[in-house]
C-alpha cells in the first residue's frame, strides 16, 4: 500500500506484524498487518482499548521491539534491517522516549537525569550538556528543580522532566506511552500542550492514549482494535 517510505513521512509501516508464541503452541497477534503512513511534523494520537495493540505499535516505531513480518521505516531508515547495536544508536540520536511512569532515575538529580542521554550517545558532555539540560529544563518550566531528587517533585513536574530529556539529544520523533495517565486533568492538559508544542520546531509527536480528550487535541488519530488499525482520522489541533 505504502510501499518504501516517502519524504515527507516520519513512519512508514507496510504489512508490519508483531506476533507472540505463547507456551501452548498458540499465537498473540499484537500488532496484524499494519499498514500505515505518519506524515513529518504531525502530532499524531495512537487510540483503542486496553490490549488493542497500542504500546506494541510505539515499540516498533522507536525500535524498542521488532517486528516479526513487514517493514517498518522510520525518518527514512529502514529500522528492521538494523542489527541491535545500530539500532541502539539510531534510536539515541533520533528518538525521544516519554513514559507514563516517568522512569526518571532516582539517585540522579533533575538535572543529571537530563545530561544522561547525552553522555551516553557522545552528542554533549561536560558543560555543553550541562547547558543544554538546563536550557530544556526552563523551556518546560521546571529549570527550579534542576538540583532537586525526582521524589521530590510532583507527578507533572516529573514528567516535565521526562520531557527535557527525551529532548536531550534533540531527535526528530518523540513517542510518549500514556504520559498523562498518572495525572490530575489540569496538569496532563498542560503536559499534552508542552508534547503538542514540540511540532513547531518540525518534530513529529505521537502519543499512546485512552483519552478522548488528548486524542482530539491531535492532527492524526490512529485507531487500533485487536492489532489492527481501524480507523485513520485527521483532525485539528
Amino acid at each position: 500500500m505504502h510501499g518504501e517510505p516517502q519524504v515527507d513521512d516520519a513512519i512508514t509501516m507496510t504489512h508490519a506484524s508483531r506476533h507472540y508464541a505463547r507456551p501452548d503452541g498458540a499465537v498473540t497477534r499484537a500488532l496484524d498487518d499494519v499498514e500505515l503512513a505518519i506524515p513529518r511534523g504531525v502530532f499524531a494520537a495512537v487510540v483503542g482499548r486496553s490490549g488493542s495493540g497500542k504500546s506494541t505499535l510505539m515499540n516498533l516505531i522507536a525500535g524498542i521491539d521488532r517486528a516479526t513480518a513487514g517493514s517498518v521505516a522510520v525518518l527514512g531508515t529502514r529500522i528492521d534491517a538494523l542489527d541491535e547495536d545500530a539500532l541502539a544508536a539510531w534510536r539515541g540520536r533520533n528518538v525521544g522516549v516519554v513514559f507514563q511512569s516517568f522512569q526518571l532515575l532516582p539517585t540522579l538529580t533533575v538535572l543529571e537525569n537530563v545530561e544522561l542521554p547525552m553522555d551516553l550517545c557522545g552528542t554533549l558532555s561536560g558543560p555543553a550538556a550541562r547547558a543544554r539540560a538546563m536550557s530544556l529544563l526552563e523551556r518546560m518550566g521546571v529549570g527550579d528543580q534542576a538540583d532537586k531528587l525526582p521524589a521530590t517533585l510532583s507527578g507533572g513536574q516529573q514528567q516535565r522532566v521526562a520531557i527535557a530529556r527525551a529532548l536531550a539529544n534533540d531527535p526528530a520523533l518523540v513517542v510518549a506511552d500514556e504520559p498523562t495517565g498518572n495525572l490530575d486533568a489540569a496538569t496532563a492538559a498542560r503536559v499534552v500542550d508542552q508534547l503538542a508544542a514540540l511540532t513547531r520546531d518540525g518534530r513529529t509527536v505521537v502519543i499512546v492514549t485512552h483519552d478522548p480528550e488528548v486524542a482530539a487535541r491531535a492532527e492524526l488519530a490512529v485507531r487500533l482494535a485487536d492489532g489492527r488499525l481501524i480507523e485513520l482520522v485527521r483532525g485539528q489541533r
